[in-house]
């Protein structure tokens, strides 16, 4: 079976494609990367010369080029992780996230619907539980909530999930999604909250926290996501959407707190230190007071369940920022982007 991962040398997608590559060797692995300021060719270093893996250079949003692709590859399946994904930068920036979550996912539809000539693959989006909007201090998003997207970013990612069903039900396109509550642990770029903050806190920069850090999200260690993925890719049902959650929920400010007091102890410095960092900030606009969803469909039809609960995961992450460096400074340096010049643009 050959494989299109997209996306594969982000965050979540590195995890996805490390998996695949390793737990089915006899499976043909390719990634295809735009290598935005998020792809990251160094997520994969370990697993970059397995004989079942290959790494494509490419945008979604190229028409031309996802065709071509695809008319000359000829893939049993696509697992569509490629997305722009961080919120402030969908404020900033509506128009780039319409182009690549909207106008990308259907190119990759189009091209997969033109060239499928397995009658059993299919076609698998990845999603996020933003595009379920807020809720209140109580309830949980199922994967029959209403759609309300608040944010731009939340808006594309609504629009591709609608173009995925309706290539389902209009051209009888295999397909399955799941949409996801927040990541976190190794390889996360360091704009988001969790790797912005343990990089802050190691350098005594200020923690800019929004508003009153009192807006709640669920958090899913990214290895758990991509577990969840591998069982929805082998034993999900066409057409069927399942909900992945870590059952993990936290107020900002006590995220932050638990983080502050997990450095402190892990640097050597007096207890209260990293707290001194946190600066409350303007709230972003239209920011969703709380995300939690329900992952019963998930364990109940296709038995997965969480490996470890959030404190666990999260002292897990902070040593392996703390371990790797190198990759924190490649990272946040903009080196990272020198590696696909060695290691593939000189061979």
């Amino acid at each position: 079976m050959k494989i299109l991962i997209t996306g594969g040398a982000g965050f979540i997608g590195s995890h996805v494609v490390r998996r695949f590559v390793r737990n089915y060797p006899s499976s043909q692995i390719v990634n295809l990367d735009k290598l935005t300021y998020a792809g990251n060719l160094e997520n994969l270093k370990d697993i970059e010369n397995e004989a079942n893996y290959r790494f494509i250079k490419g945008d979604i949003t190229d028409q031309g080029f996802i065709e071509n692709l695809f008319e000359n590859e000829v893939f049993d399946c696509v697992v569509h992780l490629a997305a722009e994904s961080h919120v402030d930068r969908s404020i900033s920036n509506p128009l780039e996230f319409v182009m690549t979550n909207v106008v990308g996912t259907v190119n990759l539809l189009n091209a997969f619907k033109a060239n499928r000539k397995n009658p059993d693959g299919f076609f698998y989006h990845v999603s996020t539980d933003e595009v379920y909007g807020e809720l209140e201090d109580t309830g949980k998003f199922t994967e029959t909530t209403p759609y309300s997207p608040n944010s731009p970013y939340s808006a594309s990612k609504a629009s591709s999930d609608h173009f995925v069903r309706a290539y389902n039900v209009t051209y009888g396109l295999p397909v399955k999604l799941s949409n996801c509550s927040n990541n976190y642990g190794s390889h996360h770029f360091p704009e988001k909250l969790i790797p912005l903050f343990i990089n802050n806190i190691k350098n005594n920069k200020p923690l800019p926290v929004y508003g009153k850090g009192e807006n709640v999200r669920d958090w899913l260690f990214v290895e758990d996501h991509a577990t969840a993925i591998d069982v929805i890719f082998h034993k999900g049902t066409n057409g069927e959407t399942y909900n992945i959650g870590g059952n993990n929920e936290w107020t900002n400010i006590a995220l932050v707190k638990l983080m502050c007091t997990l450095m402190d102890k892990k640097l050597g410095r007096p207890e209260g230190s990293a707290e001194k960092l946190i600066t409350y900030v303007k709230d972003r606009a239209g920011h969703d007071f709380r995300y939690a969803i329900d992952s019963s469909k998930l364990m109940n039809e296709l038995g997965w369940k969480p490996s470890l609960q959030f404190e666990e995961g999260l002292s897990k992450t902070i040593d392996w920022y703390m371990e790797n460096e190198e990759w924190l400074t490649h990272v946040t340096s903009g080196a990272y982007m020198d590696y696909y010049k060695e290691q593939y643009e000189q061979r």
